[in-house]
C-alpha cells in the first residue's frame, strides 16, 4: 500500500506567493490591507529587501560586528523546550500582542509542518539567548518571527537576527527578503526597514507591483485605500 508523502508547499510556490503580498500564518498563507489596533483601523503595507542592492550603514555593520561575539548555529526547524521556554521569557518582558507559544505561533495545533522551516540560533557558552525562525524558498527567504533573551536587549538581537537572515541569504544567492509589512500612521513596524531602506521595496496591492519604498508612496498607497 502506497503512503501519500507529507505535504510541502514548493520553494518555487512559496516564491510566488511571497511575490503577491502572500505571507505566512501558521500553517497557511494570507494576506492583509487593514490592521485594527483598538478603535483605529491602519492600512498594511508589504515589504521586500532586493539582497542585491543591499549595502550596510555604520549601525548595522557594528551589530553584524556584535555578533561575531556569539556562537551561531543553522538547523532545521523543531519544536523543542529550549525554545519554548527562550520564547516565554521574551514574551514576558514584551508591550504588544504576540502568541503564547512558539507553537501556537507556527503550527497552531498542526503535527506537520508545510514550510521549509529553519531557525538560527544564537549561543554565549552553550546558552540559547536568540532565536530567528525563517522560512525558505527557491530563490527567497521569508523572515517569520525572532525572539531573544530580555538580558540581552542591550545587543538589539531582533535587528541583529534580521541582518544575520540576510546574509545567510544573500549566501545561498537568493534574491529577496520578506521581512512582513509597515503599517501606515503607526510607527511600531517600522523597525522592519532598519536593514537597508534603500534596497527596500513596497507592494502596491492595487496594481501588483513593487516600487521602491518611500514613505511618500506609503501614504498614497493608504490614501488610495481609505476611499
Amino acid at each position: 500500500m502506497s503512503v501519500t508523502p507529507p505535504l510541502v508547499i514548493p520553494g518555487r510556490a512559496l516564491d510566488f506567493y511571497l511575490s503577491q503580498g502572500y505571507y505566512r500564518m501558521h500553517q497557511d498563507l494570507f494576506t492583509c490591507l487593514f490592521l485594527p489596533v483598538g478603535e483605529e483601523v491602519y492600512t498594511v503595507h508589504w515589504l521586500r529587501m532586493v539582497l542585491a542592492e543591499v549595502k550596510y550603514g555604520p549601525a548595522q555593520r557594528r551589530l553584524l560586528r556584535q555578533a561575531e561575539r556569539f556562537t551561531l548555529q543553522l538547523r532545521p526547524f523543531e519544536l523543542t523546550n529550549e525554545l519554548e521556554e527562550l520564547y516565554a521569557r521574551y514574551r514576558q518582558s514584551i508591550t504588544f500582542d504576540a502568541p503564547d507559544t512558539v507553537e501556537t505561533f507556527l503550527l497552531n495545533g498542526a503535527t506537520h509542518n508545510v514550510f521549509q522551516t529553519e531557525v538560527l540560533e544564537v549561543r554565549e557558552a552553550g546558552r540559547l539567548v536568540a532565536a530567528g525562525i525563517f522560512d525558505a524558498g527557491e530563490r527567497t527567504m521569508a523572515g517569520i518571527m525572532n525572539f531573544y533573551d530580555p538580558d540581552y536587549r542591550k545587543f538589539s538581537p531582533g535587528k541583529m537576527l534580521m541582518l544575520l537572515k540576510m546574509e545567510e541569504a544573500r549566501r545561498r544567492h537568493y534574491t529577496h527578503y520578506y521581512p512582513g509589512y509597515v503599517v501606515h500612521g503607526y510607527p511600531k513596524f517600522d523597525y522592519k526597514l532598519f536593514p537597508c531602506p534603500a534596497a527596500t521595496e513596497v507592494f502596491d496591492c492595487l496594481r501588483e507591483e513593487w516600487h521602491p519604498f518611500s514613505w511618500e508612496r506609503v501614504d498614497a498607497q493608504n490614501a488610495a485605500l481609505s476611499l
